[in-house]
């Protein structure tokens, strides 16, 4: 059965109680296997989307196995090559997939020591493991991975009864390894799948309506350049060629050829927090607690509004397919290959068993852009061009038009402090899009163009992930900190006029924001410093309390300037509340326009596998925080996105990057978490902070931008 969040389990529900992934694929030769000329195949189901983590879980294996890191092949995902593990997101692959291979790898290295004990009349605890060797204790070779690799050994379920190394014994997790796929990427070496050519490969590029609702009424006759030809399908409209320039050639002429009945189906965007208020909404409780609570003496009332995001991937979506006799081979940069093939099988009508999705490293994202898109756009081209790869790649328009985005949100907090200068309500109502469209987990697909076919699918709204899965739009909307009366509710909308879907750090984004700029006020409010205002509600969470005491020692706070214009804002939150501990400080200047100057950034993520890796993950996460605070949003018309282009979408500059310290708190013997989206929410908020400290200002709306923080002085 198929989980709508987290990954799939087997028939019989496999074994719950194996650690991360081994719960959906306990089989262990699905995650590694040995060859006889000395390698290890390591097979995780998640993928490499810039995050390093094929260099992190090669770490992990090499460690179980007492292998070097060299012998040590991480295999890209594929279906069926690979174990069903969902989608890579929510910084859980190595809560998942490093958990599940450590345990897998464990049970491997207990099998062959066993096996080569038995043929050797020892007991298993009298071999040593060295470089794949098994050896006595006088040194003589008594078997090898390698030597064994014939005995499908690892064609068993792991039992979960063989624990891994302890952390104190490992010797290569913990360590900062040089991440395994930068040279080819730093050397220009074709590993992306924008690089990829195949013999007899057509190159095909999409014609997009020119607003969201919208039904191509006519196409007028007229020539092709080169050997371009077209495809329609309903409104479903390419240009086929086997050289790229014709295929881009090509599609400007029929763009300009077709004729659209269109219906104007976007809310005005001056009016989205009227829009976000008055839409039909679906009611959830978050978490409600009615503790007895003194009579407040401090109340604050606000709202907060962040506006649509785009993924901005600097490359666009790209995807290769080919339709051979009743099969389909797609090549594709998506998060989720099981996932993507679901809506495949069901707009294309294969069966699972006759598609292969293979994934192939694209532009980086973080969240849910339009891979799984582009994917379906060059199988449904393919289709109609049998035996031969077709190449789509999307334009710059498309990429930042019609890809999912991040759907905007509003928040309404109301908090009081009792006569102590303690927090005793907190009541938080939300209202947004929900914060999930990814494939694979509705009984339609959620693929742009199934819309636009003959006949269309229906597209779905976005859903949210329940709070056991991280949540979406209510992600991090508990606030962590103590307060005996608590209401947070979630209004997730009905109506989605932008797809919306997963962009990294969902809710949290607004969520940490707003709740941490409450907190900010209250502190003022009632004569507290913000970070000991902070400390005394963190008493029941002492690694919160850890990392935001590091983080203020980084900056020297309370951090005073002797410049105009310049503050300092401090913040933290426990990521989606399971996961990692973030706190980060930010120094902003405010003159013409706000810029951040420096951010201090201090995580506790348990044991790190590669630190320089979780460094590099914490870093861009508050380094792109910092662009979606300070400049970024996505507008549009009545009709379509009018920010299709960098000029009208503009993004963090190499000259306005900040200059970061950031510091690892561990401890390593605490399970590892993932560091991709922890300090995202906390550098808004402390973003926030700072130009308050520089201008005395509340932002409540983002970007920051001069307009919006007029429109907060007034």
């Amino acid at each position: 059965m198929n989980l709508a969040f987290g990954f799939p389990m087997g028939k019989q529900g496999n074994a719950p109680d194996l650690p991360g992934s081994l719960r959906a694929e306990p089989r262990l030769a699905r995650w590694l296997r040995f060859s006889a000329d000395g390698q290890v195949f390591v097979t995780p189901g998640k993928v490499e989307i810039g995050q390093g983590i094929l260099t992190a879980l090669a770490q992990i294996a090499a460690d179980e196995l007492d292998v070097p890191l060299d012998r040590v092949r991480v295999l890209a995902a594929s279906t069926p090559g690979s174990p069903n593990e969902g989608v890579t997101s929510g910084s859980l692959s190595i809560q998942e997939s490093g958990i599940a291979i450590r345990h897998a790898c464990a049970e491997a290295r207990a099998l062959h020591l066993r096996l080569a004990a038995r043929r050797a009349g020892l007991a298993p605890e009298d071999l040593r493991v060295e470089d794949g060797v098994f050896r006595r204790a006088d040194g003589s070779e008594a078997g090898s991975y390698w030597a064994q690799a014939s005995e499908d050994l690892l064609d068993v379920e792991a039992r979960g009864d063989v624990p891994p190394k302890p952390a104190a014994r490992r010797a290569v997790a913990g360590q900062a390894i040089a991440r395994g796929d930068l040279p080819g990427k730093l050397f220009g070496q074709p590993r992306f799948i924008h690089d990829m050519r195949l013999p007899g490969m057509l190159h095909a590029r999409i014609v997009r309506p020119p607003a969201r609702k919208a039904r191509l009424r006519a196409l007028r006759e007229g020539s092709l350049p080169g050997d371009a030809t077209v495809l329609k399908d309903g409104s479903f409209l390419a240009a086929v060629a086997s050289e790229e320039w014709a295929a881009e050639a090509a599609a400007e002429r029929l763009a300009a050829r077709a004729e659209w009945e269109m219906l104007e189906s976007l809310p005005e965007e001056e009016r989205i927090a009227d829009w976000l208020e008055t839409t039909p909404a679906q009611h959830s409780e978050v978490e409600r607690r009615d503790d007895p609570a003194p009579a407040p003496m401090h109340e604050v009332s606000a709202r907060f509004l962040r506006p649509y995001l785009a993924h901005a991937s600097i490359g666009t979506s790209c995807a290769i397919a080919c339709w051979g006799e009743g099969e389909l081979t797609v090549w594709t940069h998506s998060q989720g290959i099981y996932n993507l093939r679901t809506d495949l099988v069901t707009v294309l009508g294969l069966p699972p068993e006759r598609i292969t999705v293979q994934h192939v490293e694209g532009a980086g994202c973080y969240g849910h852009n339009g891979a799984d898109d582009v994917a379906l756009d060059a199988a449904l081209i393919a289709r109609a061009h049998v035996g031969r790869p077709v190449r789509v790649l999307w334009t710059r328009a498309q990429e930042l038009a019609w890809s999912p985005h991040s759907p905007a949100g509003l928040a309404e907090i109301e908090a009081a402090l009792d006569a102590d200068g303690m927090l005793c309500r907190w009541r938080m109502v939300l209202r947004g899009n929900g914060h999930s469209s990814r494939p694979g987990r509705a009984k339609d697909p959620t693929l742009l163009s199934a819309a636009y076919l003959d006949p269309a699918f229906p597209i779905p709204v976005a859903i949210d992930a329940p709070m056991a899965g991280g949540g979406g739009g209510q992600r991090n909307a508990v606030p962590g900190y103590r307060v005996p009366s608590l209401d947070v509710s979630m209004h997730r909308l009905l109506e989605m006029p932008l797809r919306s879907s997963a962009l990294r750090g969902l809710g949290a984004l607004l969520n940490v924001w707003a709740t941490e700029s409450v907190m900010d006020e209250l502190a003022a409010l009632s004569g507290q410093d913000p970070v000991a205002f902070r400390l005394r509600h963190l008493g029941d969470d002492p690694r919160a309390m850890a990392v935001l005491r590091e983080v203020a020692s980084m900056c020297g706070w309370p951090r005073r300037s002797d410049r105009e214009g310049v503050g300092t804002g401090i913040a933290v939150a426990r990521y989606k509340s399971t996961g990692g501990w973030c706190a980060v400080a930010a120094e902003v200047e405010a003159a013409e326009v706000v810029r951040c100057r420096r951010l201090w950034i201090a995580a506790g993520l348990g044991e790190v596998i590669n630190p320089d890796g979780a460094v590099n993950q914490l870093e861009g996460g508050a380094i792109q925080a910092t662009s979606f605070a300070l400049k970024e949003a996505v507008h549009f018309d009545r009709l379509n996105v009018t920010t299709d282009h960098w000029e009208a979408y503009p993004v963090l500059r190499f000259s306005e990057v900040p200059a970061v310290e950031t510091r690892l708190l561990g401890p390593p013997d605490a399970p590892p978490l993932g560091a991709g989206e922890p300090s995202l929410g906390p550098t808004i908020a402390a973003i926030a902070g700072g130009i308050h400290a520089a201008l005395g200002i509340r932002p409540r709306s983002m970007p920051f931008t001069p307009d919006n923080l007029a429109a907060a002085m007034e």
